[in-house]
């Protein structure tokens, strides 16, 4: 059993870690930090945990976090850096939810992030946590950079096709809808129901934080260059992100279901379909990304599904945990979807 801490545990993110950990028959949460609810009882905030959790939120202590074998942060963008290097020097081992870890490049962190990277030392070192493609590495990791929820859909949506370089690498787009919890648990009136209801808008349409994380990752995948087109939507649920990707196809005589097939056969969380069309609801509480892939003339038309705050972000996190551990990769993430 290994003892688990989380920082930064109020947010919808810190929330589905929790309510994932506490059926985890390996992982026993044992701190759960916020600054602003500090002594408040975690399932007096979040009461899907009464009877399941008896934690109380607490203030960040350094010491009592080094004292766990895995801390997660579900913490602001900026935050995790501060505190990594030091947990890594006593032993713990941490998963980051946030895009602290994820950019390779200093410079282009702080183009997209505003702000300096306070340990650029550990961007080599810290794995980026997309089990299809860097389960190996994850494994033997001291700290795994968990990856955006839009880059997990595009990534396993397009991947197939570049790996096979079945398409043009410079002639991708991502048309990518998501629910209004990937915005996180904040007040802000652009996110009321009111506001959100019975309407439907892109934005970041000049370039979102997410577009370089995906470029990078792909190439990393590949080993050659690719040019995206990113544009994300708001919709009015609450969960889910739907991606649809567009490639303009080399090898037009290529098998697009037989390639699919092969890539993630033995990929337990990402379910290919042969025909039809992928739904969010299909997905709405659990780890899966479902893709379909289709054809008008020379261009493929994927269209990749998640639960955003699930396989795009706390369950692929706890993902990551079976993995660093030794434990079964599913463990703890083998519920269904909700439906309806």
């Amino acid at each position: 059993m290994i003892r688990v801490g989380i920082v930064g545990g109020t947010g919808y993110t810190g929330a589905e870690l929790l309510r994932l950990l506490v059926r985890h028959p390996q992982a026993t949460p044992v701190v759960i930090t916020s600054r602003t609810e500090s002594g408040l009882p975690v399932a007096e905030m979040f009461p899907h945990l009464r009877g399941r959790l008896d934690l109380r939120f607490s203030e960040p202590d350094p010491c009592v976090l080094a004292e766990c074998d895995l801390v997660f942060f579900a913490t602001p963008n900026g935050t995790a850096m501060q505190s990594v290097p030091e947990l890594l020097e006593h032993g713990t081992r941490v998963i980051d939810l946030a895009a602290d870890f994820r950019l390779k490049d200093p410079a282009l962190w702080e183009r997209w992030y505003g702000m300096p990277h306070q340990c650029p030392e550990l961007l080599d070192e810290a794995v980026y946590g997309l089990p299809e493609v860097n389960r190996g590495a994850i494994r033997h990791a001291r700290l795994v950079a968990n990856p955006g929820c839009y880059p997990t859909a595009v990534t396993l949506g397009l991947l197939p096709l570049l790996e096979r370089h079945a398409v043009d690498p410079s002639w991708l787009i991502a048309d990518a809808k998501s629910g209004v919890s990937g915005a996180g648990r904040k007040a802000e009136t652009n996110l009321l129901m009111a506001e959100v209801g019975e309407s439907f808008k892109a934005y970041a349409v000049s370039g979102h934080r997410h577009l370089p994380e995906i470029v990078q990752t792909l190439q990393i995948c590949t080993g050659i260059e690719v040019g995206l087109t990113f544009v994300p939507h708001l919709v009015p649920m609450i969960r889910g992100i739907e991606a649809t990707l567009y490639a303009r196809l080399i090898e037009n005589d290529l098998d697009l279901v037989a390639l699919y097939q092969s890539r993630y056969a033995d990929e337990p969380f990402v379910d290919f379909m042969t025909s039809g069309n992928p739904d969010t609801r299909s997905v709405r509480g659990s780890n899966d990304c479902r893709i379909a892939v289709a054809r008008q003339g020379e261009v493929v038309i994927v269209q990749s599904v998640i639960d955003n705050l699930v396989k795009g972000a706390a369950g692929q996190a706890v993902q990551n945990m079976n993995l660093m551990f030794g434990f079964e990769e599913t463990l703890g993430l083998e519920a269904l979807a909700l439906l309806p």
